[in-house]
C-alpha cells in the first residue's frame, strides 16, 4: 500500500500557482492533522496529474482569472482535476483563485477586476448557511482574513450553498455538493506577510500598506483561531475518505 493510500493519512494533492502563493500555515495546519501535501508547483514545468486517484485536492491563489491559459498553461490541467473531485466527491478546498476556478468548473461565473478590490484583514460574516456547515460551523459570527483580489465570483454555481460574504464581496465561502469549498480570502497568510507587499501599488488601489499590517496583526489572534479549525475540520473531511 502506497504512502497516499495510507489509512487515516491520505495525501492531498496541492496545486501551486505562483512563487510566493504556497499553501503557508495552512500547509501547516494540514500536516499537524495528519494529510501528507504532495505540492506541484507547475509554474516551475512540474506536471498536474492525469487522475487525483482519490486524493484531496488543494488548489492555491494566483494572480490569474480562472481561464487564463495563455499565461497559466496549467489551468485546463487544474479544471479537469477539479471537475473529477466533483464528480468522484473528492474533498476539494479551493483559496482565491482555487475557489474562482471551483465556481467556474461547477457552473458560476467569475469576472477580472469586478466589484471593489479588497486588500488585508477583512472580516468574513458568515451566513445562516454555515452554521450546520462541516468546516464552517461554530466559528462565530464573523471571522477575520486577509484578502488580496481585485477579481471576483459574480454568480455561485446551481445549488452551491453560500456561506459566508464580506461587505465589499457577496461571494467569500461556499460548498459545491458535500465535499468541495472555495474561499475567496486567504487563511493561508500571515499577517506578516502583508509587510512584505508592493507600497506602490497597493497606494494606487487607494490602500496604505502600513495600516493594512497594523490591522492584520491586530486580528491575528482571531484569524488563527478561526481558520485553524476549519482548516482541521477538512483534514478530517480528507481522513474520512475509503
Amino acid at each position: 500500500m502506497t504512502p497516499s493510500h495510507a489509512p487515516g493519512r491520505p495525501t492531498a494533492v496541492v496545486v501551486q500557482n505562483t512563487r510566493s502563493g504556497g499553501p503557508g500555515r495552512v500547509g501547516v495546519w494540514l500536516r499537524e492533522a495528519g494529510i501528507r501535501l504532495h505540492v506541484l508547483r507547475p509554474y516551475e514545468g512540474e506536471a498536474l496529474p492525469r487522475t487525483l486517484d482519490g486524493r484531496p485536492l488543494l488548489v492555491l491563489g494566483g494572480g490569474f482569472l480562472p481561464d487564463d491559459d495563455e499565461r497559466a498553461p496549467w489551468l485546463p490541467a487544474t479544471r479537469r482535476l477539479v471537475a473529477q473531485a466533483l464528480d468522484e466527491s473528492t474533498p476539494v478546498l479551493g483559496i482565491c483563485l482555487g475557489s474562482q476556478l471551483l465556481a467556474q468548473v461547477a457552473g458560476g461565473i467569475v469576472r477580472a477586476r469586478h466589484g471593489r478590490p479588497e486588500f488585508g484583514s477583512t472580516q468574513i460574516r458568515l451566513r445562516p448557511e454555515a452554521a450546520d456547515d462541516p468546516l464552517l460551523y461554530g466559528l462565530g459570527s464573523a471571522v477575520p482574513a486577509i484578502e488580496r483580489h481585485v477579481d471576483a465570483i459574480t454568480e455561485l454555481p446551481p445549488d452551491a450553498a453560500w456561506l459566508a460574504s464580506s461587505e465589499a464581496c457577496p461571494h467569500q465561502a461556499f460548498r459545491v455538493g458535500a465535499r468541495a469549498w472555495g474561499v475567496q480570502f486567504h487563511p493561508e497568510v500571515e499577517a506578516g506577510r502583508i509587510a512584505g507587499w508592493d507600497r506602490e501599488a497597493l497606494a494606487r488601489q487607494g490602500f496604505d500598506r502600513d495600516r493594512l499590517h497594523a490591522r492584520a496583526v491586530a486580528d491575528e489572534g482571531a484569524a488563527v483561531a478561526g481558520w485553524s479549525a476549519f482548516t482541521r475540520r477538512f483534514a478530517q473531511v480528507c481522513a474520512r475518505l475509503p
